[in-house]
């Protein structure tokens, strides 16, 4: 299994190769990194200045100054462009997600993580139904903007002290599942459901829809290590329900970079030995 780590390009940029730090990828932000509303020179600027590889005609491809790549993205979209209540704007909301989607392409992105509570959050006094209608429909116009660049959005259910819509393994099992699309995937985040005290066998429920994992200790979002969670019960059933993809270190790190250094190659070693005790 590849083991990435959510960060930005600027915290990882100085590490070396050692195998303390040896991990696979990078997760970075949409909203960051990828800047959907900004315009192209901007990006193109910033993403070669971070060490992001483009390939097009007017930046070169860049050798890459992060210790490794870039395959995934999380913060989709802004608090402020809704996607539930009375002011979602669908026109913003599929422009936004096809220039996502196309930098995440040419960055060579292929998974982006749909968390995003402030943008999903259903209003006080609005219907918590017709809010799920809202978000469903918000997925069907990203899915073939997805589908065309070659990414697939996944779904994070987030748990229910963060966001009041889609919190479990299961929710986001069912939005997926009526937009059954290719382009549209589920996340499994091993915090959030210790957080919401979930089973684990709905991992295992869910197993056909799920693309892409996360993993937190649940006090206070730490590495794992650093609190000493087994994830063992969640990792066997990501194992039970055939999962093949990736798992993302999503943590709170030390603001600094040798503490965080130390934290994640902990993280690291100590989440490899759980994934190899569970059958990876």
């Amino acid at each position: 299994m590849k083991i990435g780590i959510c960060a930005s390009p600027s915290q990882i940029a100085s590490w070396n190769d050692s195998s303390a730090l040896s991990f696979d990828y990078v997760e970075i932000n949409v909203q960051a990194s990828l800047k959907p509303e900004a315009a192209d020179d901007v990006f193109a600027a910033e993403a070669q200045a971070a060490g992001l590889g483009l390939a097009s005609s007017t930046v070169g491809r860049t050798a890459g100054a992060l210790p490794f790549p870039a395959l995934a993205a999380n913060c989709f979209l802004p608090g402020d462009l809704k996607v539930t209540g009375p002011a979602v704007d669908a026109a913003r909301l599929a422009r936004y997600a096809d220039k996502a989607f196309q930098r995440a392409a040419a960055v060579g992105i292929r998974h982006i993580v749909f968390g995003s509570g402030g943008a999903r959050q259903v209003p006080e006094g609005f219907a918590l139904a017709e809010g799920f209608e809202q978000y469903v429909e918000a997925l069907r116009v990203c899915a073939p903007l997805a589908e065309k660049h070659g990414v697939v959005l996944v779904v994070e259910p987030l748990n229910r002290g963060e966001c009041n819509l889609v919190n479990t393994v299961l929710e986001g099992a069912a939005a997926v599942a009526r937009v059954n699309r290719p382009g549209v995937r589920l996340l499994v985040d091993i915090f959030h459901m210790l957080r919401n005290g979930e089973s684990p066998d709905d991992i295992v429920k869910a197993g056909p829809w799920i693309a892409h994992a996360h993993v937190a200790e649940c006090e206070i979002r730490s590495a794992p290590g650093v609190k000493g969670d087994d994830f063992g019960p969640f990792l066997r059933a990501l194992k039970r329900a055939g999962y093949a993809g990736a798992l993302s270190l999503e943590c709170h790190w030390s603001p600094s970079a040798a503490d965080m250094c130390a934290e994640a190659a902990q993280g690291l070693q100590v989440i490899r030995k759980q994934l190899a005790a569970a059958g990876f």
